[in-house]
């Protein structure tokens, strides 16, 4: 073993069975993993994270083709069914529905505004029946 491979094993960085092989540069690389070894993106994928799409799991409001709905009739939002699943999967998550009645009173006022002030310049579909929903 070559002096400079020894050091680079005593130092205290170097795990002796991580699943990623190192390179001449002593660096990590995801490509160069084993058949036998899952990258975290495939682990990602089998999770059971809830799904962030409209579609089976319906978790978003799908957007409202009467661009004057208003309300949880306009869409682009998370559903309070896909609200509860993210916070289960996700316990600690504060992850709210929108604020969408007509004169919401206290913290709940502050939310919308604050919502409204950040999404000002949303202009895709999606990011207007957002603000629709939430009566910006």
């Amino acid at each position: 073993m070559h002096l400079k491979e020894k050091r680079f094993k005593e130092s205290t960085g170097f795990r002796q069975n991580h699943p990623i092989p190192v390179t001449s540069c002593g660096r990590r690389r995801a490509f160069m993993t084993t058949d036998d070894v899952e990258s975290p993106m495939a682990k990602r994928k089998k999770s059971n994270e809830p799904r962030r799409t409209i579609g089976r799991g319906k978790n978003f409001n799908k957007v409202s083709k009467n661009k004057s709905a208003r309300g949880g009739a306009a869409g682009g939002g998370m559903t309070e069914k896909g609200v509860r699943e993210y916070r289960r999967k996700n316990p600690g998550s504060k992850l709210k529905t929108a604020v969408t009645e007509k004169n919401p009173k206290g913290k709940r006022a502050a939310r919308r505004k604050s919502f409204c002030a950040r999404s000002k310049s949303w202009k895709s579909e999606r990011g207007l029946a957002a603000r629709r929903r939430w009566r910006c």
